[in-house]
């Protein structure tokens, strides 16, 4: 029911930034919420972030916390992911998720899923 289409990856320095956006379509996209997770070479996808239906409520896993926010527009139909202050171990393929549910924070609660976009940190 959910098309997602990430962008803004790319290569960046250690201590630098990048922000992700998320192009989302489909019928339940203004009441889904919508989460960001990762998945390095040879280890599980992560979750990274979340944000609520409404975009009230916000989630992040404690190695993104104060560096990281999420942030949607439903308006636009887009969800993005500000992320600074990265770091090597940030460097994995980032997708953006949504749920059929108003509030999301695990990956089995995510149904719809992206392609995925590249994000290398170097030192």
């Amino acid at each position: 029911q959910v098309h997602l289409v990430e962008s803004g990856g790319g290569l960046v320095q250690a201590g630098g930034s990048l922000r992700l956006s998320c192009a989302a379509s489909g019928r339940t996209v203004g009441s889904s919420a919508m989460g960001w997770f990762r998945q390095a070479p040879g280890k599980e996808r992560t979750f990274v972030a979340s944000i609520s239906w409404n975009g009230g409520s916000a989630f992040y896993a404690d190695f993104v916390k104060g560096r990281f926010t999420i942030a949607r527009e439903n308006a636009k139909n887009t969800v993005s992911l500000q992320m600074n202050s990265l770091k090597p171990e940030d460097t994995a393929i980032y997708y953006c998720a949504a749920s059929r549910l108003p509030v999301a924070s695990m990956s089995n609660q995510f149904g719809s899923w992206g392609q995925g976009t590249q994000v290398t940190v170097f030192s």
